[in-house]
């Protein structure tokens, strides 16, 4: 289930507030501020990038390795979005193969 634009903003809003205090950015505690379950950011692989990719930034993003899980994370959120449209494709044409007899 694709994350809507309130919850994407109350994730961002709540990583955006913990970089600027110099909190570390965590699961629970974006969680909580978003006002979202910890099992959601868990589970939602597009929910889970956003936070994964807030936390990259608040280290050095610039080094090899920083930059090696900032491309691994958009692998993963890449590969989660295709099966994605994978899945609906698939809906889409058991619906039309449906819709074809009745015509």
């Amino acid at each position: 289930m694709p994350a809507d634009h309130e919850e994407l903003a109350r994730i961002e809003a709540a990583c955006t507030e913990l970089a600027a205090a110099g909190t570390p950015i965590t699961f629970p505690e974006v969680a909580a501020r978003a006002q979202i379950s910890r099992t959601t950011l868990y589970r939602r692989a597009d929910l889970r990038a956003l936070v994964e990719e807030h936390r990259a930034l608040g280290r050095e993003a610039t080094t090899l390795s920083g930059l090696a899980v900032q491309i691994d994370q958009l692998r993963r959120s890449l590969e989660a979005l295709a099966a994605k449209v994978r899945h609906h494709e698939e809906a889409l044409r058991r619906l039309e193969r449906a819709r074809k007899p009745e015509q």
